[in-house]
């Protein structure tokens, strides 16, 4: 499926862009959706990060993202580096003490704030610790007053707050915030938003709730962890894009998720892990997309079945390999540019490639067997210790597997 997040630069008073906001869309339509705030923020902090690549959005450069008052609450920016992220506190947020603790804590960790579209509402000590606590304040340049501009102008300068003058939609809107103090400014007059798409494996949610009660528990074991990680495609795919960003980049080519978990660490896939489940609690699979997903399951378990019956020590490798092989269908772009951004070892690699390689042998055996073709022993790399019926066993029970991970319900059943 494709995914969208809009960037729209944020210039100085020389015009050269000193940040970018990163809004929530849906397609490729110019416009803001209506749509729950924790949703929009999590969707674009997720294909920001792990589909697009914080790397090509920013150029370097920070990203303003709209954090809500529950995020707040929930202490998600702090699942993000200060370096890339400067946290645009919504409006609708009312400044309790505990969002005022939360704002503190978080500048202290080294966190910008910015308030968005700052009015003073009321001239209660809450609402001045709010504004002594940011670095900027937007102004909203269209639904704003002049009387409302000018106090927090004059405000703003006394407390050295930059002044981020935002819907700057024509010049005389320009030479007035450059007249009163602005030093930032967004807004059509110098760029509409840019929509930047890519595409995405779609999630299932049901996934995550085991994984997350299991990361909860005291000494989490690395190989359940992968193993749960490993029944669901999504996540197994935004795992090695996120270890491929430049803040984790391995030295070395990964040859199976445990190995991915391992170097990530438990804290940073419990907190991505987190991330996805708020965005995806409401999201339902259905049509090709569970049928894709149920292949690329199956694939995954029969290659990992038919390795291990063969005595293969990394069966996980030859799991990645079948789980991967409908990369390109899912996603509809080539598998080539798909393996440019996975740090997955050359022999996964090469075999996704269509490479002559012993898993690419598996897997074509098991593509044959999809299609209910008939497998001579020699097609195994002259395996003489497996046959028909060890595949056909092989085949039922990786549907059988796929099926209960996609319905938790058959599984009881069977049980």
């Amino acid at each position: 499926m494709e995914v969208f997040v809009a960037r729209q630069p944020i210039f100085n008073k020389n015009k050269d862009v000193y940040a970018y906001e990163l809004l929530y869309r849906n397609n490729q339509d110019n416009t803001f959706p209506h749509i729950d705030g924790d949703q929009a923020t999590t969707d674009v902090i997720i294909n920001s990060f792990l589909n697009i690549g914080i790397d090509k959005l920013s150029n370097g450069l920070p990203c303003f993202v709209n954090f809500t008052e529950n995020l707040l609450k929930l202490k998600l920016p702090t699942y993000f580096s200060p370096r890339d992220l400067v946290i645009e506190i919504l409006e609708s947020v009312e400044p309790s003490k505990e969002i005022l603790s939360t704002i503190e804590e978080l500048k202290r960790l080294g966190y910008k704030i910015a308030l968005d579209d700052f009015i003073l509402k009321d001239t209660n000590e809450r609402y001045l610790k709010l504004l002594k606590s940011a670095d900027y304040v937007k102004v909203d340049f269209v639904h704003s007053t002049l009387s409302e501009r000018r106090q927090v102008e004059g405000l703003a300068k006394k407390l050295n707050i930059v002044l981020l003058a935002e819907k700057i939609e024509s010049l005389d809107d320009y030479l007035d915030a450059i007249k009163h103090g602005y030093s930032l400014f967004q807004g059509y007059f110098f760029s509409k938003p840019f929509i930047v798409s890519s595409r995405d494996v779609p999630s299932y949610f049901q996934s995550y709730l085991p994984l997350l009660q299991y990361l909860t528990t005291t000494v989490p074991d690395v190989k359940v962890v992968a193993t749960l990680i490993e029944k669901d495609l999504s996540l197994s795919y935004k795992l090695l894009k996120l270890i491929n960003s430049p803040s984790f980049r391995p030295k070395h080519k990964i040859s199976s998720i445990q190995q991915a978990i391992v170097l990530l660490g438990f804290i940073e896939v419990r907190k991505w892990i987190y991330v996805l489940a708020v965005r995806d609690q409401k999201s339902k699979l259905s049509g090709p997309s569970v049928e894709l997903l149920k292949m690329s399951l199956m694939r995954g378990r029969m290659c990992e079945l038919i390795a291990s019956h063969n005595g293969e020590r990394q069966s996980s490798s030859y799991f990645l390999t079948g789980l991967f092989s409908l990369m390109d269908v899912i996603l509809g772009i080539p598998m080539e540019s798909i393996l440019e951004e996975l740090p997955l070892q050359d022999d996964i690699t090469d075999s996704l490639k269509g490479q002559q390689t012993k898993m690419n042998v598996v897997l074509s055996v098991v593509k044959q067997m999809e299609k209910g073709n008939v497998i001579n022993s020699d097609q195994l790399s002259g395996r003489k210790n497996i046959n028909n019926v060890y595949l056909n066993t092989f085949y039922k029970e990786s549907a059988v597997w796929a099926d209960q991970l996609l319905d938790p319900s058959l599984e009881e059943m069977v049980n």
